[in-house]
């Protein structure tokens, strides 16, 4: 038998440990991912810029982790949280700005959202209608760096990629005028309004314009800028104007400007000048007045209907205009009376004169201003040259101031050593012409005409009485003529019968008798034939006579005619 095994007496296997650790290939894959996640964090921390907030009055369609900011297109960063105020009046909208556009984020960067809107100039935004709205965004040129805006209500106009040039309006007051209205040269539209505010004192309305491009250079110092917003209506003495520039501007405003023709047009306007802003095309491009002599009238009239800026005409000519309106205590009198500053323009004047004349007269001016005061001596005291109030428009009741010649009117002694030289007027006919339709109007309403129609109707209810009983007695006259004329026909028809019964017994007597007593030669026979003549005679004219009484009875009264006479 085989001795037994001990198992302690087996030789035993030793564990040797390799010097050298070895990394198992299962832990590369992990590696790599981290060191790829590393990377990625990395490049988007080196991308990422600064987070801005930004402060809109509502945030209608905008998302966090949904809703982008975007400048011309392009992505520049996202939203990552909305949230309200504290006092739950406006939206705040935090937002990661790439790192790209970091120093674009100044104090006059602007955002808005961007949605589908429909305005007078267009409809903008549709794209949004499938993608969503999004965050817009203008870089502004400040230095300075800031992380919390004021977002827009509205889309400003886009003028960062459009060449051209800004300039700053001064206006009394803004009008129809807003963000976006059109600017127009010769009614064709070069720009837009960017923004306005109040200048500093509070005086004036600041607003800036953007002229694109080639347009701008139209723009000379000597341009001038006129409100052309809505319907311009204007009835004044000179009648009645009607003004637009174009649809768009009458209903949502707009500004026009252009050069005057006297202005300097070879130097173009700097960007950011500054011009005024009219109320009017006519006020804008008017040729200033070099000379001009200040003149004042004192009326004893009304100046209704005068305003400030009325013109003042010789012989229907403009030549000044009314430049204030007051009132002066009269200390003698001890009343008031109307006062009227007016402008005389001597050029106006001379560029009506023929040119030599004009070329003359101008260079006398220039040497000394006694020329002037000389011709308005003879103008005044020769030509008898007066003022007077005048009706420009019926209808509007505008008046202006004419000057005009009467020879005969009253002398009157100027007085030079007045600062402002008073100008002798003479009444205006209007107070006389309301004097004597108000005396005729006096007069009608005291005829009285209540009594005179009672007066009338009672005539006419006599003299109604009058033709009827006239009626009555030509209808009665008319009856009883008729009746007596047949009466008489028929007594002048008994008659003619008696007549020829008494010519049938004559004859017959005559018969006999001659059958009798007279021979056939007798001489008594022919003197009775000459009378049964005669009796025929009588007879047929009685039978004549009948007839015409029966066709004609009123003859009896009236005659016979001359024209049956003469044809009888």
């Amino acid at each position: 038998m085989s001795e037994p095994i001990d198992p302690l007496a087996l030789p035993r296997a030793t564990v040797v440990r390799d010097k050298r650790r070895r990394i198992s290939a299962v832990w590369v894959i992990p590696l790599v991912a981290a060191a790829v996640a590393i990377g990625i964090a990395i490049q988007r921390i080196a991308r990422e810029g600064p987070k801005v907030v930004i402060r809109f009055e509502s945030a209608e369609g905008v998302e966090a982790g949904k809703t982008f900011l975007k400048y011309k297109d392009v992505n520049i960063g996202q939203v990552t949280a909305v949230r309200l105020t504290e006092d739950l009046s406006e939206v705040e909208l935090t937002a990661q700005i790439d790192q790209s556009v970091s120093s674009a984020m100044v104090e006059d960067a602007r955002f808005w959202i961007v949605r589908p809107r429909v305005s007078m100039r267009g409809v903008s935004g549709l794209e949004t209608l499938l993608s969503g709205n999004y965050v817009g965004f203008e870089p502004g040129l400040s230095k300075t760096k800031r992380d919390r805006f004021v977002g827009l209500s509205a889309p400003p106009p886009m003028t960062g990629s459009i060449a051209g040039k800004q300039f700053l309006l001064a206006a009394d007051e803004i009008g129809s005028i807003g963000i976006g209205s059109p600017l127009h040269y010769r009614r064709l539209r070069v720009g837009q309004v960017l923004a306005y505010d109040l200048s500093e004192d509070g005086k004036k309305v600041e607003v800036r314009v953007f002229v694109d491009a080639p347009y701008d250079a139209f723009v000379h110092p000597g341009t001038r800028f006129w409100n052309a917003s809505g319907l311009n209506v204007s009835i004044g003495a000179d009648g009645v104007e009607i003004r637009t520039e174009s649809l768009i501007a009458m209903l949502e405003g707009g500004i026009a400007f252009d050069t005057p023709a006297f202005e300097d047009m070879t130097e173009q306007a700097a960007t950011d000048s500054k011009f005024t802003l009219n109320r009017t095309a006519i006020e804008a491009l008017k040729q200033p007045d070099v000379i001009a002599t200040q003149y004042v009238l004192y009326f004893n009239e009304s100046l209704r209907g005068l305003s400030i800026g009325a013109p003042v005409t010789l012989f229907g000519l403009p030549i000044g205009e009314v430049k204030d309106l007051g009132l002066t205590f009269d200390a003698e009198k001890q009343n008031l009376r109307p006062r009227v500053h007016v402008v005389f323009f001597m050029e106006r004047l001379l560029a009506l004169l023929p040119s030599g004349q004009a070329h003359t007269n101008r260079q006398n001016q220039g040497k000394d201003a006694e020329e002037e005061r000389a011709l308005f001596r003879q103008m005044v005291d020769q030509w008898g040259m007066r003022a007077q109030l005048r009706s420009g428009s019926l209808i509007s009741g505008q008046m202006y101031v004419a000057l005009d010649m009467y020879p005969s009117a009253t002398p009157v002694a100027l007085d030079w050593t007045l600062a402002v030289l008073e100008m002798p007027v003479v009444p205006s006919t209007l107070p006389d012409l309301e004097a004597k339709v108000t005396s005729i109007l006096t007069k009608i309403d005291e005829i009285p005409f209540a009594e005179i129609s009672i007066e009338l109707r009672q005539e006419m209810t006599h003299w109604s009485q009058l033709l009827d009983q006239a009626s009555k007695v030509l209808a009665r006259t008319d009856s009883e003529l008729i009746t007596d004329a047949r009466t008489t026909v028929n007594e002048v028809n008994d008659t003619v019968t008696e007549l020829r019964g008494m010519i049938a017994s004559a004859q017959r007597l005559l018969v006999g008798a001659e059958a009798t007593l007279i021979g056939p030669n007798a001489p008594a026979q022919q003197e009775w034939r000459d009378v049964l003549q005669e009796v025929a005679r009588a007879a047929r004219a009685f039978r004549v006579l009948s007839d015409y009484l029966e066709r004609h009875p009123e003859s009896l009264l009236r005659g016979k005619s001359e024209q049956e006479g003469g044809g009888r």
